[in-house]
This record gives C-alpha cells, structure tokens and sequence, in this order.
C-alpha cells in the first residue's frame, strides 16, 4: 500500500501537471484561433483584394489591351473610309490587317464586310460568310448585339483551327450604320499560359467568370486541358453563385468540403467577365498550424522539464523531511522513531541468519546537575561531543541513536554478549578522555544485554534500562551487564 505522504505527492504532481497543460493548452489555443482568425482577415480584407488589383492591372496589359486594340480599329478611319469607298484596294485591307498585328503582338486580326459578307485577314480573303454556316454564326449575332463588342472563344479558321479569343467590335460608319465586325484575336493556349504564371506569381487560384456563371478561361487542371466549369457546380460556391454573379464584386467565402476557401471577385466592364482571386484556408492557416504544434510541443517540454524538477525538488525536499523525521538535530544520531524500525529489521536479519545482537543503554551521569550548573548550552555540546564520538567509534553496520534527553542507544549486530562488553568499556573510556565541560570531566552509565531470539523490541530495552539502573546504583561511571543473557 502507498504510503499517504507518497500519494500525497503524487496527487499534488499530477495537479501541478494539469494546471501546467491546462494554461499552455488555453494559451496556446487562444493564440491560434487569434491569429488564426487575425490571418483570416487579413486575405479577406486586405490580402486578396490587393491580389485582385495586381492581377487586374496586368489583365489591362495581358487581356484588356486586345479589347483596346480592337476598339481602336473599329473607329479607325482608313478602315471605315476604305469598306464606305467600296472596298477596292484588297492588299490595304491585308496590309493594314497584318500591322496591326505585328504592332500589337496579336495572334490574329480580322475585318468581316457587311456588305461583301467577305472575311478579311493579314493574308488576304480568308471566305465569305454565310447565314447557313454553324461556323460564322458568330458574325450574325455581333451584327444583331446591341453591345458594341463582345469575347468569344471560337476555333480560327485562317490558324489550322486554333481556339482562340476573340474580341468582336462592331464597325459603324460615320453616320451609324452597321457595315462590319473587326478585333484581334488570342490563343486559349497563351491566356492560360498568362493565367498560370497569375497563380504561379501570387500563389492563388485564379479564373475568369461570365455573366451566366461559367469560367471561361482558368489555369491547366491536374489532368490537363482547361478547367472548363461553371461556378453553380463548385460544392460550397454554388450556394452563393447568384449572389456573386449579381454583384459587381466583393469578398466571399465557401466550402467546397475538402476545406474553406476565400474568395475576391473583381467585376472586369472591358471583359465582361468577374475575375475570381481564390486562395485556400489550408494553405492560409498551414504556418499558423506549425505554429501551433510547435507551440504544442515547447509547452510539453516545459511541462515535463517542470514536472522533472518538481519531481526532483520533492525527492530531495521528502528525503530532507525524511532526514529530519530520523535524526536527531542535536547530536546527528538517529532518533527514537528511526531507533525502533532499524533495530526491529535488525532483529529480523539476526534472527534469519542466527547471527547475535547486543543492546547498549547509555546515560551521562549527573546530566541535570551539568545543566543546572553550566546552562543548556554546556549541555547540548557535551550531548553533540558523545554523538560525534559514538559515530567515530562504532562500525557502519551498528547502529547508534539518541532515545531521550541525556540517555542514548547502542546496537551492535553479529556481536554477542562477550565481544559488546570490551566495546562498552571502551566507549566508557573515551567518554572519561572527553574534552571536559568547564573543567567537569563527563561520566557515562551502561546497560549491555544480548538480544534474545523471539524477543521483542520492548522487552530488549526493559532488560537493558534494568542493567543501566543497576550500574547507577553500583556508583555510575560503569558498565553492567545481563548475566542471563546468553553469551
């Protein structure tokens, strides 16, 4: 059974260790959650909008430009003066066609006739439109808009087909009329090459939105090609889908059931298109996460190093306790209390091995006279002199302790009666050849008994006290013996 004082201990130990890991835990969570929370705002507030206008500013470079270009080219006047004249000098167009695309950097420029229904490009006649061709249903809806352009991502015939971008103006001439459809043109491959260096360089998802909610342009997906979907099927977005598309932008956020997401969304007029700005939370929170475990764990080393020298200090603290429990200030001997445990295992070593044991009682003759005459210091150092000698004198194996006021206890083990007495009369002895207490020289009594097998502590000491009074009677200053006792 565990000893109380050691239980005690234990449950004053494992207090301190939940008091420790309660307020790390508490602290160290409640700083997550805040920067968590502090981070959460920043992307949303700050992070991601200022995302949007960076993006947004080389979307004016990379994607708007065209748009510019081709406004430019339906207003331009050659063009309009050229088609209202008639149409007649066809290398111009193409020439003209063909600058503006080294000039700009397009991929392509055009100039559908409304007149001649001929499509023009920078090598020349490309066809003629026709209302019963799938393929040139676009010009008949850009001469039908109300709009004045619009961007479509059509296959380009004059490119082997290439799918490209392209931004379809509306050409009027200088009295309003309708007489064609211009604009430039770029490769879905070369806006998607600009939009993953967008989310290489930002480290974001980034796309492009129309206004009936389908991303039509965004980065290569894992798996390749395009990542060609429309918002109101992206888990978690969908339910705020209309929302955002009815706006003209602003901070949103979802989650797609793989984890949250922060959204800006950035409505683009030269487009038509929102731009969406996306970053994950995961990424977001990740070093606050390592923060956190690493928090985690300098707190569990803190713990333990704390629970490691409390562990230590209670050791030392209980053994120092325990020192002072066992030993007698004064005279560094044992005490009464630890007197009886070591001579009741002593008595249980000699008894299983029938090894002997002798009892030694001590008294300082006329001790109360001393202290009556020389005071309770004289006193105390001639107790702290005999202690220190019965220390130097005895073995390391025997057993010495002070059993009261002036009367001390001696145990000699594996000796018997014949061996203890030559021991007492030399204890006798030095005690006479002590330093004396203000010219008063010390004198000791003895009582030497053996130690009986089956007899108990009491009745050992009884016997030892009856031969320490006979030894006072006898005149002091001597050592009497229990002739009984065998030898």
């Amino acid at each position: 059974m565990t000893p109380p004082r050691r239980a005690d201990r234990s449950k004053l130990i494992w207090l301190v260790c939940l008091l420790l890991c309660s307020g790390f835990l508490a602290t160290t969570l409640i700083s997550y959650f805040s920067s968590r929370d502090t981070i959460r705002s920043t992307i949303i507030d700050t992070e991601l909008p200022l995302t949007s206008d960076n993006v947004y500013s080389e979307i004016q470079r990379d994607l708007v430009r065209p748009v510019v270009i081709s406004s430019m080219m339906s207003r331009d006047t050659f063009l309009r003066d050229w088609v209202i004249n008639g149409e007649q000098n066809i290398p111009q167009m193409t020439r003209y066609l063909k600058e503006v695309m080294s000039h700009y950097g397009a991929f392509t420029a055009f100039f559908v006739s409304d007149d001649t229904n001929i499509y023009y490009h920078a090598d020349g006649v490309l066809k003629w439109v026709s209302a019963n061709e799938p393929r040139d249903a676009w010009y008949y809806r850009v001469r039908q808009m109300k709009e004045p352009y619009e961007i479509n991502v059509d296959p380009d015939l004059a490119n082997r087909d290439k799918l490209t971008i392209f931004i379809n103006y509306r050409v009027l001439d200088y009295n309003g009329k309708y007489i064609g459809a211009t604009g430039v043109g770029l490769t879905v491959d070369a806006v998607v090459a600009i939009i993953q260096d967008y989310q290489k360089r930002y480290g974001r998802t980034i796309y492009f939105v129309n206004s009936a909610g389908d991303i039509v342009l965004a980065g290569r997906s894992k798996e390749g090609g395009e990542q060609r979907r429309n918002i109101h099927d992206i888990p978690g977005l969908r339910d705020q889908a209309d929302a955002i598309l009815a706006s003209k932008g602003g901070s949103f956020e979802y989650d797609s059931g793989a984890g949250s997401h922060f959204v800006n969304v950035r409505y683009i007029p030269e487009l038509k298109w929102r731009l969406f700005v996306i970053k994950d939370d995961k990424l977001a929170a990740s070093n606050v996460q390592y923060a956190l475990y690493f928090n985690l764990a300098v707190c569990a080393c803190v713990t333990l190093l704390v629970l490691a020298l409390l562990y230590i200090s209670f050791n030392r603290y209980n053994k120092a306790l325990e020192e002072m429990a066992a030993t007698d200030s004064l005279t560094g001997l044992a005490n009464r209390h630890a007197l009886k445990l070591l001579l009741d295992q002593a008595m249980r070593d000699a008894g299983r091995h029938a090894s002997p044991l002798t009892a030694i009682l001590i008294d300082i003759d006329h001790f109360k006279a001393l202290n009556d005459n020389q005071g309770h210091l004289a006193g105390d150092r001639v107790l702290r002199n005999l202690g220190q000698m019965l220390k130097s004198s005895l073995r390391t194996s025997d057993i010495a302790c002070r059993w009261g006021g002036e009367e001390f206890l001696v145990v000699l083990k594996n000796t018997d009666l014949t061996s203890a007495l030559p021991i007492a009369e030399t204890l006798r002895q030095r005690v006479a050849d002590m330093p004396a207490a203000d010219a008063e020289s010390v004198r000791i009594s003895m009582g030497v008994v053996a130690w009986q097998v089956g007899e108990t502590i009491e009745a050992l000491l009884e016997r030892a006290d009856v031969q320490l009074y006979r030894a006072k009677q006898e005149g002091r200053d001597r050592v009497c013996s229990d002739a009984a006792s065998p030898s």
